[in-house]
């Protein structure tokens, strides 16, 4: 119910101009907070704000879209507003940018509310915090107007192997981690999470940095509470940081996980970790519960580009023939051909005997040789176009004697318009 209809008949018409200074206030100092929340009530549609709602949990009460709901009554003049942010914060105590909404909500109602997410004369650490309130108000709400097209995928993705279940991708520059799941009709967007990523930004180069990788990575293993300290929350999915393409570039540093947050909190804000991936612990479940170690591609890039599979068909293609190529000169045993289609330093940073040894963790033949007759199976291509253009290949090289199988994976860099292979390896 909003103002100015129902609710008029049986309050008095005083009470009824309150209330709407009230919330009118609120929705005031609501614009002033971040620029989609005056969308709410323009340009973003109820349908799209239903849609965020959504996608930000998988359900409507998930806390963050019980904090859309809130914002939307508020544009609304709702009366709801107050009792809803009650509720959330009642529910979720941890949730601090909930309990600013709440605590605004009754400043407006008291007529003391000078603007929002303020304190007039506070401390530096306070008005600290809440800039870091408004930041994170700015992420959530963006992500109404940011949501990928219906029917595109992320540009990194070319090729998706039948045995790969989900792609992550995580938009660092916004705050947003999306989850898609691969079904018959293609890649579909399944869920979508606020999240937090390092304290000095992205693009991480050295240890120590502070900031978030971006890359291509995936999950090599599942961490659970017992075996991480309460500062990630209920576990951890650790990444291939730094990656093959990264030590080429000569990066350093390790220890990037997707993790949760501490238990007395809900959420962290935009910047606050030391390089890893920070997710409220709700939303951290449900990644440890439904992603495959070793095979979950996650993407992290500054912006994401999302295009529609069939725009990729012809670099889909390109990238075939070249596969084929080397498959055929693999099998003849044609040195020639596979060096030229190598780089000079191909796999040439291998830097323990088990890392060696997993180079050539290949089927064998009957002879005991490695099998180059191998069948390839479950072929997953991924290309990277920031700075240096990379394309990373997964695989399953399969032999039927004897009978044995080995998942691996390829790094192919772009040098001078000709693709060449600088790793290839068992993951």
């Amino acid at each position: 119910m909003t103002f100015g209809q129902n609710d008029s008949m049986s309050v008095p018409p005083d009470r009824v101009t309150t209330r709407r200074k009230l919330l009118s206030r609120a929705a005031l100092a609501g614009a002033s907070l971040v620029l989609p929340f005056g969308q709410a009530s323009g340009q973003t549609t109820r349908s799209s704000l239903n849609d965020g709602a959504v996608l930000a949990g998988s359900l409507s009460s998930s806390p963050e879209a019980r904090l859309i709901a809130v914002y939307r009554a508020i544009a609304a003049g709702d009366r709801h507003a107050l009792p809803l942010a009650a509720a959330l914060v009642r529910d979720v105590p941890g949730f601090q940018l909930g309990q600013l909404v709440y605590g605004d909500l009754l400043m407006a109602q008291s007529g003391t509310l000078p603007s929002f997410a303020t304190v007039k004369d506070g401390p530096p650490a306070v008005r600290e915090q809440l800039q870091k309130l408004r930041a994170e108000a700015t992420r959530r709400l963006g992500s109404l107007r940011e949501m990928p097209p219906p029917g595109t995928v992320p540009e990194q993705v070319l090729e998706l192997a039948r045995n790969v279940r989900h792609v992550v991708v995580v938009d660092a520059s916004h705050s947003r981690v999306y989850v898609f799941e691969q079904k018959s009709s293609g890649l579909q967007l399944v869920r979508s999470f606020y999240a937090s990523i390092g304290r000095a930004g992205f693009d991480k180069e050295v240890e120590g940095d502070l900031r978030t990788p971006l890359g291509i990575y995936h999950i090599t293993s599942r961490l659970d509470d017992q075996q991480v300290e309460e500062l990630y929350g209920i576990g951890a999915l650790p990444l291939n940081y730094p990656n093959e393409h990264d030590r080429r570039m000569g990066r350093t540093g390790s220890g990037i996980w997707l993790h949760g947050v501490p238990r007395v909190s809900y959420a962290r804000s935009p910047y606050a970790t030391e390089g890893c991936v920070a997710l409220a612990n709700d939303d951290m479940a449900y990644l440890m519960e439904v992603l495959q170690t070793r095979r979950t591609p996650v993407v992290i890039a500054n912006e994401v580009n999302w295009v529609r599979p069939a725009d990729q068909a012809a670099e889909r293609r390109s990238f075939e023939t070249l596969l084929t190529k080397w498959q055929e000169a693999r099998a003849r045993g044609d040195a020639r051909t596979l060096l030229a289609l190598q780089t000079a330093d191909f796999n040439a940073r291998v830097d323990n005997p088990l890392r060696k040894a997993s180079l050539d963790a290949e089927p064998l033949g009957a002879s005991g040789e490695l099998d180059p007759q191998a069948d390839w199976r479950q072929v997953s291509v991924f290309r990277w176009k920031r700075g240096a253009e990379v394309t990373i290949v997964n695989y399953t090289v399969v032999s039927t004697k004897p009978s044995r199988s080995a998942d691996r994976r390829q790094y192919w860099a772009r040098e001078q318009g000709r693709w060449r292979l600088f790793f290839d390896g068992a993951v």
